[in-house]
């Protein structure tokens, strides 16, 4: 075995590779991601309380998710555009202030219009975070390893979904369901401290700097509908709404699926999400290996069809075989987290470097927004077997692969 071939066995020879810059921008948008996700699981965790607190029905309250969903869209596809005029950096900055300060917000909300018109807003933020953050760190990646380098970033989604859940089970041990929920939005002043670092650390990747100001002209949301461009937009754009569908429907329903189905408590419903979280975590890391090693695609169809058939199994679970429930928990959370762990990769590889912003912001959100009706049809039907709707969603992503070249290996050079 030659000294390069045994430096590229080694498990994280990506990190490595990326150089110091490359490594700082890596942390900057795992940080970045990981309390985004901290911001966002503020809502279904605190749920319940909410529901009562107001008074509210439970479409209502799958409102509140569907809104941010269908707002973070529009904040996704604005800071993609963004990232390709002012850089990776700034945008991601801009992004992170602008979730943490709605965060805040919403825990001041004196009624439900109110909390509404917050969520919305930190939408915006929570939408354009992943945009600024993928294109960022898959630039600095080299074209081997960029599948598992992305896919760590996305890992940071369940490092900030366990945290959330850890300061759930603090709070709602300690206070009241009227004060506890509020606590928890105002814990999301987190993340203002992150910018200040990021602000001193992190720059953009300088190859791809130099090609997105060298650029003729600059990117626009229309190109991506232009040419060749169109049948992968359109195709990229139902594969994410298909993932997004069905993963935010458990994430948004699963706590009060927990707590008011199964009957659990505060400590069970945490220590029943620990398990689903640890097998996020796994599935995020080990999709990203899977993903440089099978190709984008096989792994996408891969965990979707697994996907849609454990949220099946899970929801039909009979009463008192709450054990069961507890170790389905790991498999789903696995599946259904690392199908996410090729987006960052796949989407980057899609686009040329002027519009890579653009197309990412674009497709990943638009799939947000329109996955965003899930979670509300589930809040009219009942979060019981209704829940099932979600694997509706895996299937959509099975079939968006159809028109979706295979991209592995291929270096961003345009």
């Amino acid at each position: 075995m030659t000294a390069t071939t045994a430096a590229e066995a080694r498990p994280f020879d990506w990190f490595r590779t990326l150089g110091k810059r490359g490594r700082r921008a890596f942390v900057g948008a795992f940080g970045g991601y990981g309390l985004d996700s901290f911001d966002y699981q503020t809502l279904p965790l605190g749920l319940a309380a909410i529901t009562a607190y107001f008074g509210i029905s439970s479409g209502e309250a799958g409102l509140l998710g569907t809104t941010t969903l269908v707002v973070s869209a529009i904040g996704g596809v604005g800071a993609g555009m963004l990232a390709d005029r002012i850089g990776r950096v700034r945008t991601l900055q801009i992004t992170i202030a602008m979730y943490t300060i709605f965060t805040v917000l919403c825990g001041f909300a004196p009624n439900f219009e109110t909390l509404l018109v917050f969520r919305a807003l930190q939408g915006l933020g929570f939408g354009g975070e992943w945009a600024a953050g993928a294109a960022l760190v898959a630039e600095y990646s080299q074209a081997r390893y960029r599948g598992r380098t992305v896919a760590f970033v996305q890992s940071a989604w369940a490092v900030g979904w366990g945290l959330s859940v850890i300061v759930y089970t603090v709070v709602f041990s300690f206070a009241s369901d009227d004060v506890a929920w509020r606590i928890m939005f105002w814990t999301g002043v987190i993340p203002a401290l992150f910018v200040l670092w990021i602000r001193r650390s992190v720059k953009d990747a300088p190859h791809a700097e130099e090609r997105r100001l060298a650029a003729r002209t600059k990117g626009t949301l229309a190109q991506i509908f232009k040419g060749d461009l169109l049948r992968t937009t359109f195709f990229a754009a139902l594969l994410a709404t298909g993932v997004q569908g069905g993963y935010y429907t458990i994430s948004t329903w699963l706590p009060s699926y927990l707590k008011k189905t199964r009957e659990l408590t505060v400590i069970g419903t945490g220590g029943y999400l620990a398990f689903l979280i640890t097998g996020a975590f796994v599935g995020y890391v080990c999709g990203g290996y899977l993903t440089d090693l099978l190709g984008r695609k096989k792994t996408f169809l891969t965990f979707a069809l697994l996907s849609a058939a454990l949220i099946v199994a899970y929801t039909q679970i009979p009463t008192g075989a709450n054990g069961l429930v507890l170790v389905l928990g790991f498999p789903l959370g696995f599946s259904m987290s690392a199908i996410f762990s090729g987006f960052g990769a796949f989407l980057a590889e899609l686009y040329p470097t002027p519009l890579r912003g653009t197309g990412q912001g674009f497709t990943y959100n638009f799939g947000r927004a329109v996955g965003a009706i899930f979670p509300t049809v589930v809040g009219f039907l009942g979060a019981g077997g209704a829940i099932v709707f979600g694997a509706i969603g895996y299937g959509i992503a099975a079939l968006a692969l159809l028109g979706l070249p295979e991209t592995r290996g291929i270096e961003l050079v345009d």
